[in-house]
């Protein structure tokens, strides 16, 4: 609704007669109103100034769903090397009897590279997907807990990228996160939860098998060899393992920032109240009083 500014017009006496109309309205001086200079648009698609903390809820949710199924298709990946190498190692008991044809070492051979690869590349791209969804959580946890995280995004990315250090700092840094996604006190000692607590022993469990097993292929006798196939399964089962319970702390995670939702709420009410005080009762007002 458009008003003349202050002042444009003289002060009417009240009482005077009204005017009779003379036209459209016209200004004794430029008006200081008008409309910004943008195309129709949807109220929605208007930019704002600061991000809502709903927004990046939002890109949260999204990012859960992504990294969930890139962590799903890893447990496969990793499941599907780990059939591989209990193959090769049921081949291996097998040829203590017998040659083997050619051809079902060769396929067995071909099965075990290429999950192997296609495990990796999974793997990295869970991880990718990870990082990023963490990320975001981390910033949508600061914003609904009220205080910033206490690892930068660079320091949280060296914690997961040097040896040794890398098998502690993930937890810790899930654990702060849940924290602060329960809206718990930054004055509070965070306490992980039995699941993020199965996770990190998962991880750290993972991390020790790879690198023994890695250090064990160095060897090169055939027992050894042998005995390589079965850790390379084990591995592989326990990342399955790992990414599968790295995709249910990840939807947990997205779930406790969630905005609560009010047909979730159950409702509750009073049936009976005991051992209660009695009611303070009002003396009785006589009968020819005023009310």
């Amino acid at each position: 609704m458009a008003t003349p500014p202050p002042g444009a017009y003289p002060h009417r006496r009240l009482g005077a007669p009204p005017r009779p109309y003379a036209g459209p309205p016209s200004y004794p001086v430029p008006p200081r109103w008008g409309f910004p200079l943008l195309a129709w648009r949807w109220p929605t698609s208007l930019a704002t100034a600061d991000e809502r903390p709903a927004d990046a809820v939002d890109h949260v949710q999204r990012l859960s769903r992504t990294a969930s199924h890139a962590l799903g298709l890893a447990a496969l990946t990793a499941l599907w090397a780990a059939g591989s190498e209990i193959w090769r190692y049921v081949l291996l008991l097998l040829s203590r009897y017998g040659a083997l044809s050619a051809t079902t070492v060769g396929v067995s051979d071909a099965m075990v590279v290429s999950s192997a690869v296609v495990a990796l590349v999974a793997g990295v791209m869970a991880l990718v997907f990870t990082l990023l969804w963490l990320r975001r959580a981390r910033n949508a946890a600061a914003s609904a807990a009220g205080y910033a995280p206490s690892r930068s995004d660079t320091e949280v990315l060296v914690g997961l990228v040097v040896p040794g250090v890398n098998l502690v700092v993930p937890g810790s840094v899930l654990a702060e996160l849940e924290h602060a996604a329960l809206r718990q006190p930054v004055t509070a000692r965070p306490r992980p939860s039995r699941l993020l607590r199965w996770w990190w022993g998962l991880w750290v469990g993972t991390g020790l098998v790879t690198a023994f097993t890695a250090a064990w292929s160095f060897r090169s006798s055939v027992q050894a060899m042998a005995d390589g196939v079965v850790l390379h399964a084990v591995a592989d089962l326990l990342a399955a393992a790992t990414a599968v319970v790295t995709a249910v702390v990840v939807r947990r995670v997205t779930t406790l920032l969630l905005p609560v939702d009010p047909a979730a709420i159950r409702r509750m009410r009073v049936v009976d109240v005991k051992d209660a005080p009695p009611p303070v009762l009002r003396p009785t007002r006589p009968s020819g009083s005023p009310r």
